[in-house]
């Protein structure tokens, strides 16, 4: 199918652009409850035993704090702690790696906080603690978030050396006002060299994340972020949505809110990348994924083949995904699992239980229809309703007799089309894809919570 181009059309964009989920999963995060405990992981751990595995590791700490984050972490420049940290995710390792006895590793992702934090001792020392207790692939996926700043170039060799050949750079934006304002002042040509430095060494695929909506981004200022940004040839760009929800996330109190841009200026932002990246070669995968035409990801959605978890986008849809230490979150058999939240929770839990396990939510079917419905959607932008009806037994049309009818006014502005019973997300519907998944979302209906979500654009 073609992932190509979007269109863009202000009055629809302005018409739909109210809160809604992310869906990297469904049912969502908020639908975890203390009620899914021990037993009901070890069931899930079990359903699907033939399953490759994808790892999730969190590393949650930072050197310092930048202002616009949502992500779970500490910030110290105690270094002494990662290693207090990486003592209790080993406990947890080889606990939780004897119920996968027999399952190979295809995917592994640290992320965080600053997996980078880490240092290259402890960055070996945890590899070698993974690779000792799981079985992995000789060929897989494995990748890491880094943070540019306060490492030296050659992280990149040790990374490459313990085995990881994906990476992931958080840049945001290569303005200095920007960056001085938002508490992450990074030096852009060491950035360059990174980027260089992985391609000469062989690293398969490298993702820069950049964030529009920031204080004192303009559409001018974005674009040159833009414009350096390509010149480097990544494979892969994240271009987030900053969503302003102080009341959440306490470092955003750090944000003057007239230093954003408007809801208008964003738009316009967003709009010029999704054209400018485009133009470039790029395509547009969704959300605010783009890809090279010859990424794997550009290929999955190309073969309808491609799937969405809690880290986005993937290529490995046939995982069970175990998330390992504080926060993280794991997706196996028909059901989601989240570890402790709190770091000193964490850490007595793992002591008394061997485990972190906190809360989750198993999936019932009606869950398991819908997730396959939206993954379908958000992934690859069109639906077929008899695989459904093959797989599930259903009659569509009567199963989602009141879902369609929240469809309709998306249906009769252009934005979806149902075309030999088949839907399809049009050029100009891509942009508005959670709110067309929204549609299909009992729990979203059952509790008026959009107010817990950022806007989708």
């Amino acid at each position: 199918m073609s992932t190509q181009h979007v269109i863009w059309d202000d009055a629809l964009i302005q018409k739909y652009n109210y809160s809604g989920p992310r869906y990297t999963s469904y049912p969502t995060a908020l639908e975890f409850s203390e009620s899914f405990g021990y037993p009901q992981f070890l069931h899930a751990t079990q359903q699907y035993p033939q399953r490759p595995l994808s790892l999730y590791v969190h590393i949650p700490f930072c050197h310092k704090l930048c202002y616009y984050c949502a992500c779970n972490k500490i910030v110290t420049r105690q270094r002494h702690k990662a290693e207090e940290y990486l003592g209790y995710l080993e406990k947890e390792i080889q606990q939780q790696a004897k119920l996968f006895a027999g399952r190979t590793v295809s995917q592994l992702h640290w992320g965080g906080g600053t997996p980078t934090y880490l240092s290259h001792e402890q960055i070996a020392r945890l590899m070698t603690m993974l690779k000792t207790h799981f079985h992995f692939a000789e060929e897989g996926e494995f990748s890491i978030e880094i943070d540019p700043r306060e490492i030296t170039l050659d992280t990149l060799d040790v990374l490459k050396q313990v085995g990881f050949n994906r990476i992931s750079l958080g840049v945001q934006d290569f303005d200095k006002r920007v960056q001085e304002v938002v508490n992450r002042e990074q030096d852009n040509d060491f950035i360059r060299a990174m980027i260089q430095r992985a391609k000469q060494l062989g690293f398969r695929s490298t993702n820069l994340d950049l964030i529009y909506g920031l204080p004192l981004q303009t559409r001018e200022s974005f674009r040159h972020t833009l414009e350096q940004i390509v010149a480097l040839q990544p494979d892969r760009l994240s271009v987030f949505n900053y969503a302003h929800l102080p009341s959440r996330f306490a470092g955003q109190h750090k944000i003057k809110e007239e230093l954003l841009p408007s809801p208008a200026e964003k738009l316009a932002m967003l709009q010029e990348t999704i054209e400018y990246l485009t133009a470039q070669g790029y395509l547009y995968i969704g959300m605010d994924h783009f890809a090279k035409p010859d990424d794997e990801l550009a290929q999955a959605q190309r073969d309808g083949v491609l799937h969405r978890n809690f880290q986005g986008y993937t290529t490995q849809g046939d995982c069970d995904l175990l998330g390992l230490g504080v926060s993280a979150i794991s997706m196996l058999g028909d059901a989601y699992s989240q570890n402790q939240k709190e770091l000193q929770v964490y850490y007595e839990q793992v002591t008394q239980l061997g485990h972190a396990q906190w809360k989750g939510c198993a999936l019932e079917r009606d869950d398991l229809i819908r997730r396959d419905l939206i993954k379908a959607l958000i992934c690859n932008f069109t639906l077929d309703p008899q695989q459904l009806e093959a797989q599930y037994g259903i009659s569509f049309a009567d199963y989602f007799a009141e879902d369609l009818k929240l469809l309709q006014p998306f249906v009769n502005d252009g934005l979806v089309v149902i075309d030999n019973q088949i839907l399809r997300v049009t050029a100009t519907g891509r942009l508005l894809i959670r709110n067309i998944c929204m549609c299909f979302d009992v729990y979203l209906r059952q509790k008026a919570r959009q107010q817990q979500f950022s806007r989708v654009i």
